[in-house]
């Protein structure tokens, strides 16, 4: 696929679900598999308290911030510990409005959305931690973006640039994919194909699902692709 700094065209894509889909489909099953059915439930709580109060505390993004281990122990977290709740909420809550607006299309409110919550400490570089804000926002709508997710792209040669805008793109990528999605992946939701990206990006070996086939087909062995602690601590926070 051409690379550029804008997200594939219809045409593009058209060439490419078919083997996008072989992946992502047993890589959704391995992810429901392999990860605990209680893990999300700090997620869980986090979308349920913005749904009742349309707005996130700074008690909401410390559970995102476990939630996604990242590093507490970083300049940003005592800045927004610093603000007044009240103030935090007064920003998330225009984002989260900007993301269930269903007027526009999912990629500019993830767009504006995102552009909202760059107005608070932590927020301002990587899409890692934003993404899990207003996926907790919009559920049904957002999807969580990290290093792992990008991984899963580049090796799928789905092209997503560090340019500004990067998660207004990567939400019209998955909007693509979901409009070029495999009968097998009907019903799927852009939630639904970022934990299969996850579970790709995650796991070296991810099976793959040869057409016509029933169960999936393991990948010839490949190198780890785990950070190093310091690599690891690096990437979360500009992810």
């Amino acid at each position: 696929m051409k690379k550029t700094g804008e997200t594939p065209t219809d045409d593009e894509f058209a060439a490419v679900p078919g083997q996008v889909w072989d992946v992502l489909i047993p890589a959704r099953a391995g992810y429901l598999a392999g990860v605990s059915p209680h893990y999300d439930e700090v997620f869980h709580d986090v979308a349920q308290r913005t749904e009742d109060a349309g707005s996130l505390g700074k008690t909401d993004i410390a559970a995102l911030v476990v939630w996604k281990r990242l590093s507490a122990q970083t300049p940003w977290v005592s800045a927004l510990m610093s603000l007044p709740d009240a103030h935090v909420r007064e920003v998330t809550k225009r984002a989260v409005t900007a993301v269930r607006d269903t007027a526009v299309p999912r990629s500019e409110a993830a767009r504006t959305g995102r552009s909202i919550m760059w107005e608070l400490p932590g927020f301002r570089t990587g899409d890692a931690l934003a993404s899990a804000a207003l996926t907790a926002a919009a559920p049904t709508r957002m999807a969580v973006y990290d290093r792992r997710v990008q991984h899963a792209l580049d090796t799928l040669d789905l092209t997503l640039t560090r340019a500004p805008g990067r998660y207004g793109r990567y939400m019209q990528l998955l909007d693509d994919l979901l409009k070029h999605g495999a009968a097998p992946a009907d019903g799927w939701t852009a939630r639904d194909i970022d934990t299969a990206l996850y579970w790709t990006g995650k796991t070296p070996n991810p099976p793959t699902t040869e057409p016509g086939a029933t169960s999936p087909r393991p990948r010839p062995n490949s190198p780890s692709n785990t950070p190093t602690p310091g690599q690891a601590y690096d990437q979360a926070q500009h992810a």
